[in-house]
């Protein structure tokens, strides 16, 4: 079960980033204030410290709320520990990651350099793709992996709240 929390604390990481952080702003100020402080300003200032971590107000519900709904399924106080530790551990994992690919901290592994300069990429490139932070594998399946090469530079890649009135295509 650590290792199925660990898997869908992966997914979430990109469904997350791609269909909820990269909405198109919303209307509604409530919601854009809390998308702002999520994702937005992050992309606006994206080695501003207090921004690369998700804030506890996000992450504590959402480990509670994936606990509850394992343990229904389960019934098992034993396995929706093991989920939950794999999920909080894949936090962790993903806390780190973001943050070695925002500050000036040379990754020891080429695995880490590669995931950091595709990170950035998401950043100073185009928004529209590289969403896994932690691992491409999700980029590759959902077709949102590509050769830097091959895709414009996005005007909106540093204002998120700039893609109002952009048609977003992939």
């Amino acid at each position: 079960m650590f290792i199925l929390g660990m898997i869908m604390y992966s997914l979430a990481e990109y469904a997350t980033h791609r269909f909820i952080f990269h909405l198109k702003p919303p209307k509604n100020a409530f919601l854009l204030k809390i998308l702002k402080r999520l994702h937005y300003d992050h992309h606006t200032n994206p080695n501003e410290l207090h921004l690369l971590f998700l804030p506890l107000w996000y992450s504590v519900p959402n480990i509670a709320i994936s606990g509850a709904i394992f343990y229904f399924l389960s019934s098992s106080f034993v396995m929706t520990n093991a989920f939950i530790a794999g999920i909080m551990l894949f936090l962790l994992f993903y806390e780190w990651k973001h943050y070695i690919a925002h500050r000036p901290l040379q990754p020891i592994s080429p695995w880490g350099r590669w995931m950091k300069k595709v990170h950035l990429w998401h950043h100073f490139k185009n928004e529209n793709y590289w969403y896994g932070v932690t691992n491409p594998a999700y980029d590759f399946l959902m077709g949102t992996f590509k050769d830097q090469k091959d895709v414009d530079q996005s005007k909106t890649a540093k204002n998120l709240e700039k893609r109002g009135d952009q048609k977003i295509e992939l």
